[in-house]
């Protein structure tokens, strides 16, 4: 009896059509926004957080008070961001995203820390994009090129250890490392 052989479809790029995802924005904005963040963010030469907060909320950005932007960070689409009172977003922090991103209060994204609403289906040949929001509540620490994936909440004054991958939600107070991040212990503060 001949074997049997299993083929599986292959993925095929040039079938790929995210027709259905729209930004938020007509492409003027988008474009503006395109050249604002290359000049006044990516830029590592433009050291002003008081004016990269102006920018945000001239292009929609919801930003509470004290908040400080550092140099070298990436925002994709500033109409699709929240920001509370008092949070840190340190240098080279990439907030991608294609869906809204919510930081509560007193938030701290460390060094090179990517926040990440995007995705591809690996199941379709099309390899379709898959889009879900991110929150992290008030007092969040997310560590230096620590990564939150699409969909992720990380609830209050949850800490994800430096280089590690959130790919759930995070329990509130907890600590966790590694990549897919677990909890590894308690946040004690005042202790």
């Amino acid at each position: 009896m001949p074997k049997k052989i299993i083929t599986f479809p292959e993925t095929n790029l040039s079938a790929y059509n995210n027709a259905w995802y729209k930004p938020g924005a007509h492409a003027v904005k988008r474009l503006l926004w395109y050249v604002t963040n290359s000049l006044f963010f990516i830029n590592p030469l433009n050291p002003s957080s008081g004016l990269k907060v102006a920018l945000l909320r001239l292009f929609g950005a919801s930003v509470g008070r004290g908040v400080r932007i550092n140099p070298s960070v990436n925002i994709k689409y500033p109409w699709l961001l929240e920001i509370g009172d008092y949070s840190w977003i340190g240098e080279k922090v990439w907030i991608d995203n294609l869906a809204k991103v919510t930081l509560g209060n007193n938030c701290c994204l460390s060094q090179g820390a990517m926040l990440l609403t995007g995705n591809h289906n690996y199941k379709k040949p099309t390899f379709d994009l898959m889009v879900s929001p991110i929150v992290l509540e008030e007092g969040v620490w997310i560590g230096a090129k620590a990564t939150v994936c699409p969909g992720v909440t990380c609830h209050s004054h949850a800490v994800l250890a430096v280089g590690s991958v959130a790919t759930k939600d995070l329990e509130a107070f907890g600590i966790y490392q590694g990549n897919p991040a677990v909890k590894v212990k308690e946040r004690k503060i005042g202790v």
